[in-house]
């Protein structure tokens, strides 16, 4: 994107994201009722009578925006409606289930579903395209406790084309099919194959259908990749105001806004998110947590960090620091539980402060996320290793190595997948703390190479510490400039706007007497911080070098 393309798109942003927080704060009661309720445009027929047909519209809209507690309220009061409309039971089934991007669900919720088709099953419905539907999401329960959860997650989805082919004037099973698509892209294919099939079903429904919460949601999910991102833009800016009412439609956006390096509009649409996440829970404070808010929190302290303000930073991470429980167990909260304080330490260069991070809150049970312990096991190793302290960092070494286990175990392929470049990255720094340069060079480039070879996941904005960041920053500690540099503008490509990776360039561009790029790169660091709250080094050094050119 040119310049100025990207300056009109993000005024453009900021126009669209600049009233949400209000709408956010708008949308319900002092009771929590909601009160000029925007969620979007749905109109999924189903045969039940015409109050129910009503409330399964809003159940749909709910689903499509990730709503999922009121979701299934709704569709319960279909059956309220309408005690024989067995698809209020399929939806009762699909929302059991929880984010798709965060499968595989709790033993708990396999059981509940699974109860809830069985339901859907007995009750029947009366058309062909219904039992289509009933019978896909039949196919992904079948044997849940026993059969392994790939192997149905691609049942369903194979169940879900034949749906969508043999009805093609069903917009839903379309849209229902690029999300299940979605859900099963494999991480680390670089064809992205899925995502080119889900865009084709969803971008011409997206123009012809523009308030459709589900088109534009699982656009911007489709387009969550490095490579693709640019393409998720217009469904980025129109998402949120389709339904302002959903603290996920909210927060979306900003998983565009994180590829592109748009840190201000992303710290106002998770500000929006977070507002909308605090009135649900119809209390003054954060005191049980939920994943909206701590998952847009996450979005926030990145974001800000990018910009130098440091202290907004910090005021999330006390409040995140300060949840002792919370409503519901997920992956999503627990990762950012894990990973708020991981990169506020991490960004700041505080290594220190990383070697002594612990997990919180207690008493969540963490066993059952060893993904998300590794991120806070992988920093604290991170800034062991680089503060000296040899010992505790082997010692988290040999924690996510047990982690890694629990997770092939489990077949958690992807997460198990980072924890091996983790331990790469730890051990490389053991190693150029030993003075056995060589090997740490070879360690850190495998890292880099294996971070690159799969993607972040959408639970994250981005990884606490990019691995070809870290090579930079190894390659000047080793003396090495000029490589540096490279390494540092190889990571931009990819993760663009990151302030460490900047100002890396720039010392890297000064110290192999590349002056004119070294201005460039200071330069840029001040645009990116210019609405900074802390007087980081690397703002002094860049406004050092400046004045004296």
């Amino acid at each position: 994107m040119t310049s100025a393309k990207t300056a009109a798109a993000m005024f453009t942003i900021m126009l669209c994201v600049g009233t949400l927080e209000a709408q956010a704060r708008d949308t319900h009661d002092p009771a929590g009722n909601a009160l000029n309720e925007k969620l979007g445009d749905v109109n999924f027929p189903v045969s039940c009578n015409p109050a129910a047909q009503k409330e399964f519209n809003r159940a749909m809209a709910l689903s499509h925006s990730f709503w999922f507690d009121p979701a299934i309220k709704s569709f319960q009061t279909v059956v309220h409606h309408d005690p024989q409309c067995g698809m209020a039971y399929w939806g009762i089934a699909l929302m059991s289930l929880g984010n798709p991007f965060a499968w595989p669900p709790s033993p708990k919720a396999w059981k509940a579903g699974a109860s809830s088709v069985a339901d859907a099953q007995r009750l029947g419905v009366k058309s062909e395209r219904e039992r289509d539907y009933i019978r896909a999401l039949a196919a992904f329960f079948k044997d849940w406790d026993t059969t392994d959860y790939r192997t149905r997650a691609l049942a369903f989805e194979k169940a879900m084309e034949g749906l969508a082919a043999s009805n093609p004037a069903d917009m839903e099973a379309r849209i229902l099919y690029a999300l299940v698509l979605n859900a099963t892209a494999v991480p680390i294919d670089k064809t992205f194959a899925n995502q080119h099939r889900a865009a084709n079903i969803l971008e011409p429904l997206f123009e012809k259908y523009p308030d459709h919460p589900g088109a534009a949601h699982y656009l911007i999910h489709t387009y969550d990749y490095a490579e693709l991102a640019e393409k998720g833009l217009p469904a980025a800016r129109a998402y949120a105001n389709i339904a302002p009412s959903v603290p996920h439609a909210l927060h979306m956006p900003s998983h565009i806004f994180s590829r592109l390096g748009l840190w201000h509009e992303m710290v106002q649409s998770n500000q929006a998110s977070y507002a909308a996440a605090k009135s649900e829970l119809k209390e003054a404070t954060l005191g049980i947590g939920t994943y909206d808010a701590l998952h847009a929190m996450d979005y926030m302290v990145f974001a800000h960090l990018q910009q130098a303000q440091d202290k907004a930073a910090r005021r999330l991470v006390e409040e995140a620091a300060s949840i002792r429980r919370v409503k519901v167990e997920n992956l999503p909260a627990a990762y950012a539980f894990a990973a708020i304080p991981a990169r506020f330490a991490l960004e700041r260069g505080d290594f220190e402060g990383a070697a002594a991070l612990e997990l919180s809150p207690a008493e969540l049970a963490w066993n059952k996320f060893p993904q998300a312990e590794a991120i806070l096991v992988f920093a604290r190793g991170l800034g062991a290793a680089r503060s000296g302290h040899i010992a505790a960092a082997r010692a988290d070494v040999a924690r996510l190595q047990a982690l890694k286990d629990m997770m092939n175990a489990v077949k958690q392929d992807y997460w198990a997948g980072q924890a091996d470049f983790q331990m790469k990255t730890i051990n490389a720094w053991l190693a150029l703390a030993e003075k056995r340069s060589d090997e740490a060079e070879q360690l850190m480039r495998a890292a880099a190479k294996a971070e690159e070879a799969s993607d972040k996941h959408p639970v994250t904005p981005g990884n606490v510490a990019p691995s070809r960041e870290l090579l930079g920053e190894m390659l000047l500690e080793l003396h090495r400039p000029a490589e540096a540099f490279a390494e540092f503008e190889r990571s931009l490509k990819r993760d663009p706007n990151l302030l460490r990776s900047i100002y890396g360039a720039a010392c890297a561009a000064e110290r192999s007497g590349k002056l004119k790029e070294a201005r460039e790169y200071y330069a840029r660091l001040q645009n990116l911080a210019a609405g900074h709250d802390t007087e980081r080094a690397e703002l002094v050094q860049a406004n050092a070098f400046l004045e004296r050119q």
